[in-house]
């Protein structure tokens, strides 16, 4: 048995106000997917814009303390403390902000009969490194996820990283590896800040490319 408060998990922050609670790592889970997300502010975001297209998940967000408003395919949940929204569609588009400041929303989530861990467990434990131009650190934590699960979106942010670093041979490497297994990679490849540097190389997959 384990016991775990929310509050003992270190937060890591991701996509600006974000923060994200590995919670599933932390404790060890292998069955599900369960994560936190907690905004500083009211207005804050606490579950970031998406759909669970890629892996097919199906996702219980639990509002734990304060109070969230929830867009699911354009359509606005109230969702105070104690508010589950259940969301059975891989392909709804949802994402949340906080109503009132701290809010916490815990995120559960499996394939149906399965789990396949998303990559974004792997990658925003990178992103504090990145930002803080840390690639050796950054590339550490990636490539350690990719000996866990090997994952397009993984590549993906490999190629960043490396792109930023100046490894231009490694970052084309992965980067084709990434869009050849997910072609829908392609598509922010075109415009990704991180990529800008090896945009001009002419083995670069253009869009609408194979």
């Amino acid at each position: 048995m384990k016991v775990l408060k929310l509050d003992e998990v270190e937060g890591v922050p991701v996509f600006s106000t974000l923060v994200w609670k590995p919670v599933r790592r932390t404790l060890g889970v292998t069955a599900f997917g369960i994560n936190a997300y907690t905004a500083a502010n009211a207005g804050d975001e606490v579950v970031e814009d998406h759909d669970e297209t890629p892996l097919g998940h199906e996702e219980i967000y639990a509002v734990v303390t304060g109070h969230a408003t929830f867009t699911v395919d354009g359509e606005e949940v109230d969702a105070p403390a104690g508010t589950l929204v259940f969301l059975d569609d891989p392909k709804q588009q949802r994402a949340a902000r906080a109503v009132e400041a701290g809010t916490t929303v815990l995120a559960i989530g499996g394939m149906p009969g399965a789990h396949e861990v998303s990559a974004w467990e792997y990658i925003f434990p990178s992103l504090p490194a990145r930002n803080a131009g840390d690639w050796d650190t950054a590339r550490g934590i990636l490539e350690e996820a990719l000996r866990e699960a090997d994952r397009p979106a993984i590549h993906y942010h490999l190629a960043c990283v490396e792109a930023r670093a100046g490894n231009r041979e490694r970052a084309i490497e992965e980067l084709l590896v990434a869009v050849e297994r997910r072609p829908q990679l392609l598509a922010p490849a075109q415009t990704d800040e991180d990529l800008e540097s090896i945009r001009d190389d002419p083995r670069f997959p253009a869009a609408g490319s194979p």
